[in-house]
């Protein structure tokens, strides 16, 4: 019996031993393939996490640098979260801090391409939105009003349509479009909460325009 289990073994191990000839290091390659993705997939864990760590202690920095109107130190630290954490969220964010700042201070190019930054590499919609919403305003200080409504064309999520449709009635308005202007403030009161304070600035609006949006409508006879 003993010699006949070992001619078994002996045959499977001829087997095992061919079949490793033939696929050995096929399977080598595969498993050290697996083990390259796995660790490589920790290591993009770690590096995603560590940067997010980073972004969020540079963007604190900057915020408390625009609350003190210090440029330079926001110019700097935006620098900084740019080449340091710029495919975060945070630096998306960050943009749109470092552009109303930079506005305030009236350094107005310097905002221009913090706003281009956030419509261009920002990860999160909805801020690439308000940063697109801002930029308009800013070519509509500039008199480009073209270029104003064409950053207004996108599409920008629901909650932002009001604030969109008022930025896109104050170019109309200044491009002499007052029909098109009032269509344009009536969707930005209608679209906004009672409680939302801006709205009575888009009535004033309306109501320069002739408009009086909380008028009932006659009731025909």
């Amino acid at each position: 019996m003993a010699s006949h289990y070992d001619l078994e073994e002996q045959e499977q191990i001829a087997q095992l031993k061919a079949f490793w000839a033939k696929y050995g290091n096929l399977i080598t390659w595969l498993v050290a393939g697996l083990l390259g993705v796995y660790a490589a997939y920790n290591g993009w864990q770690y590096w995603e996490q560590r940067q997010a760590v980073q972004a969020a202690a540079l963007y604190d920095e900057l915020d408390q640098a625009a609350r003190a109107a210090d440029i330079e130190r926001v110019r700097r630290i935006w620098s900084d979260l740019q080449a340091q954490a710029g495919r975060t969220a945070q630096a998306q964010q960050g943009a749109l801090l470092a552009a109303r700042a930079l506005v305030e201070a009236e350094q107005l190019a310097d905002a221009r391409a913090a706003l281009q930054f956030a419509i261009d590499r920002g990860r999160d919609e909805a801020l690439s939105a308000v940063a697109r919403v801002r930029m308009a305003g800013l070519e509509l200080d500039a008199g480009n009003l073209d270029a104003a409504l064409r950053l207004l064309d996108a599409e920008v999520p629901e909650a932002l349509r009001p604030w969109r449709a008022d930025r896109r009635g104050d170019v109309l308005h200044r491009q002499g479009e007052d029909e098109a202007a009032r269509a344009a403030y009536l969707d930005a009161w209608k679209g906004l909460e009672p409680a939302v304070g801006y709205r009575a600035i888009v009535e004033a609006k309306l109501n320069a325009l002739g408009v009086d949006p909380t008028a009932r409508p006659e009731a025909k006879p």
